[in-house]
């Protein structure tokens, strides 16, 4: 071979190779087939159903809880709309069947406060609107009217009841046409937001969410910063969506739930990394860092409904919503549906650590529902 051929030839190998990588970087950006989608989701449903095959089977870990906790509420969430997306009678039967084993009551019975135990009350209202029988109902209506009829506002200590109550109150105002149930919501929300722990657990300037109050400054990450747990904002991401997807566009502090969303989409964006994942500190990436499943796929769901909703700018957000689930689908989901990368239930990184491809959560429902939201929500992108 000629210097000049070796020349040419190296020369011929880099393009080639500068090619594949723009291909491999726009293939990326490209998001799946709604069919390769709808497969991705149903493998992962499948494996959970035949693990459950009785959904009123009570769950135990550290100790035994009833089913109709906030854990299995949330799956059921991303059922009900894996359920909309792909109505099988057998998906429909699994979620009034789990209704029914708990006679469609709350934890803690009707009068119960506490956000984890009123998650459940989210499927149990769309079953009811799907089929109109009083009881479906009866207990859920009952502890949101006990709150809906005191002065109390302080409830919703954590950013994660906002995912587990705040749809419950919006589906009861639609379904009523009671603006009292948007007006109380608001108010356990903004005190959430602007109150609670001082100055409340948002903060404007970095438009994400402190977990708790023990998590506000100078409370710090190994790195200097503030603690962004993942999980915990996408909570709250998915809470503002499912609110304004109930909610009519001339509700009341609608607009402030959306600008309060927007921000948080923004922030996201340049923290998302390299391999799609976010990482469970949003601002200390060595902080336990590395893939997680529940905080990813809970902000893929929010980017996708703001694009779906004519919100988001499809240039900055389909990319990253596409590399997002390439990650999900090909480094968290195992041949067999089950769902790698999820942390464990907690508040903060530490919590269920290690999170690996083949570490299990002690609860493995609510990634599960978390990865059926994005996956059902990147199926009405066009």
């Amino acid at each position: 071979m000629t210097h000049n051929s070796g020349l040419i030839r190296k020369a011929f190998l880099l393009c080639a190779l500068v090619f594949w990588g723009a291909f491999q970087a726009s293939a990326d950006n490209k998001l799946p087939k709604k069919r390769k989608v709808l497969q991705t989701l149903t493998l992962a449903n499948d494996y959970f159903m035949q693990k459950w095959p009785d959904p009123g089977k009570e769950i135990v870990t550290n100790k035994t809880r009833p089913s109709n906790i906030w854990t299995r509420g949330v799956y059921y969430v991303g059922l009900m709309e894996l359920y909309k997306a792909d109505p099988q009678q057998r998906y429909y039967d699994y979620a009034v069947e789990w209704g029914q084993k708990h006679n469609w009551g709350l934890t803690g019975g009707d009068h119960i406060r506490h956000a984890d135990y009123q998650t459940c009350g989210q499927t149990y209202l769309e079953l009811y609107k799907m089929d109109p029988q009083p009881e479906r109902i009866k207990s859920i209506k009952a502890s949101v009217d006990n709150m809906v009829n005191s002065d109390k506002v302080d409830d919703w200590h954590w950013i994660d009841a906002l995912l587990m109550a705040m749809p419950v109150y919006a589906e009861l105002g639609v379904m009523y046409e009671d603006e009292t149930y948007f007006e109380k919501m608001y108010e356990l929300y903004n005190f959430t937001k602007t109150q609670h722990g001082g100055k409340g657990l948002y903060n404007p300037e970095d438009k994400l969410w402190w977990r708790d109050k023990d998590f506000v400054p100078p409370y710090k990450e190994p790195n200097g910063e503030d603690c962004y747990w993942s999980r915990g904002n996408g909570w709250v991401v998915a809470a503002l969506v499912r609110v304004m997807d109930i909610m009519p566009k001339d509700a009341p502090h609608r607009e402030e739930y959306q600008k309060t969303y927007l921000e948080m989409m923004e922030a996201l964006v340049p923290l998302q990394r390299e391999d799609g994942f976010w990482n469970v500190s949003l601002h200390d990436p060595n902080h336990y860092g590395g893939k997680e499943t529940t905080g990813t796929a809970l902000f893929t769901y929010g980017m996708a409904w703001g694009l779906n909703n004519g919100l988001l700018d499809g240039k900055v957000y389909k990319p990253v919503i596409a590399k997002a689930w390439a990650a999900m689908e090909n480094d968290a989901l195992h041949p067999n549906g089950y769902l790698g990368y999820v942390q464990g239930t907690g508040k903060e990184p530490k919590d269920g650590q290690p999170v690996t491809y083949t570490s299990r959560p002690d609860f493995e429902d609510y990634g599960l529902g978390c990865f059926l939201l994005a996956g059902t929500e990147i199926m009405k992108m066009r």
